[in-house]
């Protein structure tokens, strides 16, 4: 199936590439889990979530490929932190995207 995402612009189909990632509980999950610790969390992810290491470790690569995560290897274990400027960045492009979509409806009502 192809899907026509190619014609909208690029800002907003970034957009809507980065709801995908945060789409999905288990990622919300992750990045709180991450957001309340003081240092990098290597293990303790997998025992905080009710789900298999592997399903856990796909939920990782998607939040590392959006950039929202970072990841240091320590030996045999990968620890992970929140990338603060990311999540900030990303924050700000929702803020704006919604505060367009507001500001665009104001005083209509259905």
């Amino acid at each position: 199936m192809r899907t026509k995402t190619h014609a909208f612009e690029t800002d907003l189909a970034e957009l809507a590439a980065l709801a995908k990632v945060l789409s999905h509980p288990a990622r919300l999950a992750i990045l709180e889990l991450l957001a309340s610790q003081d240092t990098c969390v290597c293990g303790e992810i997998v025992e905080e979530l009710p789900l298999a290491q592997a399903t856990v470790s796909r939920h990782l690569k998607v939040l590392r490929e959006a950039g929202l995560i970072s990841v240091t290897q320590r030996g045999l274990s990968s620890c992970y932190c929140i990338d603060a400027p990311a999540v900030a960045a990303l924050r700000e492009r929702f803020d704006a995207f919604f505060a367009s979509v507001e500001d665009g409806g104001v005083g209509v009502q259905c």
